[in-house]
């Protein structure tokens, strides 16, 4: 499976903290099955699931107080810190509430919170645990699924994150997040988006993604449809394909499939899953490789001063 493929490459033989950002099935599905495969000492989440549904409520009823019994488990808030040795990291959001300090080194203006418009979102996404993570000078963030009235929160009047040199999953760049006020304020580098075929990637978000200043490159997990080849990123830079054979890659992006009951089902996919792969040195130079084609680039140290 890809998920213990993924572990080998990574030389991983235990997982000492492993954060459930939210309890939206593609979040937690699969951590019974990762459990079995490899040791979690710890598992952080946000607490309880404030959208009912299902799934959701099963798995916290029933599995995963199993897997927490045979570990540590710890519900974490915003300005709590995960020790990791040669490691800085910092929760900067959870269960709604967001870090009220800028980090050090951040704290100035974001201009553009001044043309920010609040977006409609569901109950669970903005109680996303979201982590900053500094190794030596290198800055990565992953914010969950949180959306963009807490990005809002987050990021005005003062930026409180600084800059990063990689930005990882973004909410699947769907609409109700990713915003200007926190892409464009934390200048990324590298952005590497979690999208699915038919789920995020969507143009207006790609276009703040494409304008978002300083970046270098875009890695995306899927070829998103609903981006079509007007604002996607060349193919060795997405790990996944299309689900489905197609004679040629779709260049309009099609539209998504409208929410609700009676939304069409998404493609099965017929093939092995692949992931990208980011590894970072403490002088900030940091390398990502796409597990499908082994394409890799490397990224320089930033200069000093920038």
């Amino acid at each position: 499976m890809a998920r213990a493929r993924a572990v080998n490459d990574a030389g991983l033989t235990q997982i000492d903290h492993l954060i459930v950002t939210h309890w939206h099935g593609d979040h937690f599905g699969g951590l019974e099955e990762l459990a079995k495969q490899i040791p979690i000492r710890e598992f952080l989440d946000h607490g309880p699931n404030v959208q009912p549904g299902a799934a959701a409520d099963q798995f916290l009823a029933t599995v995963y107080p199993r897997l927490t019994q045979r570990a540590k488990h710890r519900v974490v808030v915003a300005g709590d810190r995960i020790p990791l040795t040669g490691v800085e990291w910092q929760i900067v959001a959870s269960a709604g509430d967001v870090l009220k300090s800028p980090l050090a080194g951040a704290g100035k203006p974001n201009p553009a919170c001044a043309s920010f418009e609040p977006s409609d979102h569901n109950a669970e996404d903005p109680m996303s645990v979201g982590t900053y993570i500094t190794f030596g000078k290198f800055r990565t963030m992953h914010l969950g699924d949180i959306t963009k009235n807490k990005e809002f929160e987050l990021m005005c009047p003062v930026n409180r994150i600084g800059t990063l040199d990689a930005f990882l999953g973004l909410h699947h760049a769907v609409n109700t997040s990713s915003s200007e006020v926190m892409v464009h304020a934390v200048h990324p580098r590298v952005i590497i988006v979690n999208n699915g075929t038919r789920k995020g990637a969507q143009p207006d978000v790609m276009k703040v993604l494409f304008s978002s200043p300083g970046l270098e490159d875009l890695w995306q997990i899927h070829f998103s449809q609903l981006s079509g080849q007007e604002y996607t990123v060349p193919g060795m830079f997405i790990a996944n394909l299309l689900d489905q054979p197609s004679a040629a890659m779709p260049v309009a992006p099609i539209t998504a499939p409208t929410p609700g009951p009676n939304t069409p089902p998404p493609p099965a996919h017929n093939g092995p899953a692949y992931w990208i792969k980011l590894s970072a040195k403490p002088d900030g130079s940091f390398t990502v490789t796409n597990a499908r084609n082994g394409f890799t680039k490397t990224y320089a140290a930033p200069k000093p001063g920038t």
